[in-house]
């Protein structure tokens, strides 16, 4: 029997995840992980693999969490069209699924840096979009179900294309663009998108 670790695993896993995100893959260390996580090279590689493991790892956890998030979120307000304008909300103080100025999508980031030569990483990317994807258009199909939306809707057809102005906005937030005219592409997608019951009637 192995020896009992002697340390939070969740933790060590965000530590080691927040420094892929902040650097990338390729530009982190060895040195830079263990430092991160307090562990040395014996205890980090022997409790999850080496660099590529450990990416992937916390790759695919980070993914699980988004798919999730987005699909909880959907189901969580009673009408379904108040969560997908949440989504568009460019301030966190607002709403809890609203886009954060931030280091971007760890997975958009991953994504751009190996996909092309990983196919792990082109898999958890694939995968993960097309859960996040079948949730947002889970949701505009709820919402043309309560009435908020028109009758004639394709829900598969707005959600992918939510989907895309929502990577488009984590994309930007890296291009440092302006908290206001972030708000407005936010903004603008609910107007023309997502508009009040009252506007498409």
């Amino acid at each position: 029997m192995g020896r009992p670790r002697k340390f939070d695993e969740a933790q060590v896993l965000r530590a080691a995840r927040d420094e892929f995100w902040q650097k990338g893959y390729a530009a982190t260390s060895l040195d830079d992980l263990m430092k991160a996580t307090g562990l040395g090279k014996g205890s980090l590689y022997g409790a999850f693999g080496d660099k590529h493991q450990l990416f992937v790892k916390v790759l695919n956890d980070y993914a699980h969490e988004t798919s999730s998030g987005v699909c909880e979120a959907v189901g969580r307000d009673e009408r379904a069209i108040d969560a997908l304008r949440g989504f568009f909300v460019v301030d966190p103080a607002e709403s809890e699924g609203a886009v954060k100025a931030s280091r971007g999508c760890f997975l958009a980031n991953s994504s751009t840096e190996l996909a092309a030569r990983d196919p792990e990483v082109m898999g958890c990317a694939r995968a993960t979009y097309q859960a996040v994807e079948d949730c947002l258009t889970n949701g505009v199909a709820r919402a043309v179900a309560e009435g908020d939306l028109p009758e004639d809707t394709n829900p598969r057809e707005l959600g992918r294309l939510l989907l895309t102005i929502l990577q488009g906005l984590q994309f930007l937030l890296k291009t440092e663009m302006s908290t206001e005219a972030l708000r407005e592409i936010g903004r603008s997608t609910v107007d023309r998108l997502l508009p009040q019951k009252s506007l498409v009637e």
